[in-house]
């Protein structure tokens, strides 16, 4: 079953054009069971990273990948506040797709 990961994350003060190239520079491609990623501007300084996955083993597979991706953004990224640090990460399974 199709299982999604959403991200929400906000960066630092003009750091935006930084934190889109750093997205261009990952190799998602290479994530196995990875199907689709966008990165989607929310905001001001706020975006929104989605994957989409064949399975939920494959998303958690990729889970080394990514923390290591979050990694290289820690620096530009700003604390969310309320306890939830420098990410607001939501996963599961698709219940319904309507679309193409």
């Amino acid at each position: 079953m199709t299982v999604m990961n959403v991200v929400h994350m906000r960066v630092k003060p003009g750091m935006e054009e930084e934190y889109v190239r750093l997205h261009q520079d990952l190799d998602v491609t290479s994530w196995s069971g990875g199907r689709n990623f966008w990165l989607v501007k929310s905001g001001e300084r706020s975006f929104i990273v989605v994957g989409e996955w064949d399975d939920m083993a494959s998303m958690v597979a990729a889970r080394p990948m990514m923390i290591a991706s979050l990694d290289k953004l820690r620096p530009i990224l700003e604390d969310l506040g309320g306890g939830r640090g420098v990410t607001e990460p939501w996963s599961g399974e698709v219940a319904l797709h309507l679309g193409r």
